[in-house]
């Protein structure tokens, strides 16, 4: 998006054009000169800033809040030539400066009586803003709170807008049309304000106090992992030091069992002696006998 501004007696500086109004020149909207402000960086207009009071200052502001890709002006707040603003012509620009680094869409239509009318650029990029802020409260924003927050009523021009923060890398995450929601994955950071550093150290410190709560926990079950370990290795060598003597046990048993069973199997391969020959055996013992004690009758006869 190409701006333009109007800006007193110019003076050039590397790469852009520089105003820097003359001495015992007063700044006015007649005495300007056209610059394109498209591309410029932050840097560049803070170098503007210094070198211009009044009107062109104003223009300048003006110029800072439309330009897209600038989305912080701390720096600017800081300046002492925009700190003169606060009282005097221009009061109501230096509010709407600091209405974009803090404040909301919703906050500039509460308050629009007291300020500049903004331009179409200058809409769509404070409600990129507002957006920020809420994706700061809200990870998955619901149309409603969007519409109403934005002050919109058409939802596809609410979808066309997120589309052009997406791209404009304001934010970061997806439409979920079907729950009427945008998931915010990640976005942009706003100025703060410096009241509100004590409320970041809170709840800084309150993530640090949870982080020692889980450590001590991690800690804690890490004992409790090395009790149990020390346990079960106890356990084990109780196991094995019982298997082995199981084992001891049951090859002893198993010895003297193999050696009562060779000796039933050698028993029981010797063949059984037939009752015909062990009677056999004793009648031929009585024959012999008596053959003999005849031969010795006969003899004596």
């Amino acid at each position: 998006m190409a701006a333009t501004t109007t800006l007193s007696s110019m003076a050039s500086t590397p790469g852009l054009m520089a105003a820097a109004p003359g001495p015992g020149v007063t700044d006015t909207p007649s005495m300007v000169t056209e610059v394109k402000a498209s591309g410029q960086t932050v840097e560049q207009f803070l170098v503007l800033a210094k070198q211009v009071r009044g009107a062109a200052l104003e223009e300048l502001i003006r110029q800072l809040l439309e330009v897209p890709g600038i989305y912080v002006f701390g720096e600017f707040l800081e300046m002492p030539n925009i700190q003169e603003l606060m009282v005097g012509p221009f009061a109501q620009s230096y509010q709407l400066l600091t209405l974009f680094a803090y404040g909301t869409f919703s906050d500039y239509i509460a308050n629009a009586a007291n300020l500049p009318e903004l331009s179409a650029a200058q809409k769509n990029k404070l409600r990129y803003l507002s957006i920020v802020t809420l994706a700061d409260k809200l990870k998955c924003i619901p149309y409603p709170v969007l519409l109403q927050e934005l002050e919109m009523k058409n939802l596809r021009e609410l979808e066309d807008l997120v589309i052009e923060a997406i791209y404009a890398d304001v934010v970061h995450g997806k439409l979920d049309q079907r729950n009427q929601t945008l998931e915010v994955d990640r976005s942009i950071g706003r100025d703060i304000r410096s009241q509100d550093l004590s409320v970041m150290a809170g709840t800084l410190q309150d993530w640090c106090n949870g982080c020692d709560a889980v450590l001590a926990g991690i800690e804690d079950q890490i004992g409790r992992a090395d009790q149990y370990k020390e346990h079960q290795l106890k356990v084990k060598h109780q196991v094995e030091n019982e298997v082995s003597n199981l084992r001891k046990t049951l090859k002893a048993t198993t010895g003297t069992a193999t050696q009562e069973a060779e000796q039933n199997l050698m028993d029981s391969r010797e063949p059984p002696v037939p009752e015909e020959l062990r009677q056999g055996g004793k009648k031929t013992s009585k024959v012999k006998g008596l053959r003999g004690s005849g031969k010795i009758w006969s003899k004596s006869n």
